[in-house]
């Protein structure tokens, strides 16, 4: 727990999920010695609770999406951003996924 914490220390600190950095089990088991799999075990099974709420710990692995500008962000702010996209969308003539591919192009990520 304490090599996710430090790795995603910006998070804890601020409770911004935008602040979550990629992160895959690889990488905490790299910072810990322990095998891939039982990071991946305990991922799935165990819960943090912080100021901010309660979560998962797989919550926190993501894979990296690389922004126009070369930054690599978590594939979770990406889909963040998209969900306020569509919560703001007019329900009744909802975006296509080629527009909202296109407004996060606009805003810089990196999307086929």
């Amino acid at each position: 727990m304490y090599a996710i914490m430090d790795y995603q220390s910006e998070y804890f600190l601020s409770g911004d999920e935008k602040k979550i950095r990629p992160m895959i089990l690889q990488d905490i088991a790299d910072r810990t010695g322990l095998d891939v799999s039982t990071v991946s075990r305990v991922a799935n099974s165990k819960y943090v609770q912080t100021e901010f709420g309660t979560r998962r710990l797989k919550e926190f692995f993501s894979e990296a999406l690389q922004t126009s500008d070369g930054e690599e962000v978590s594939t979770l702010e990406v889909k963040k951003i998209l969900t306020e996209i569509i919560a703001a969308e007019d329900k009744r003539k909802p975006l296509s996924d080629d527009k909202l591919t296109q407004l996060l192009q606009e805003k810089g990520y990196n999307i086929a």
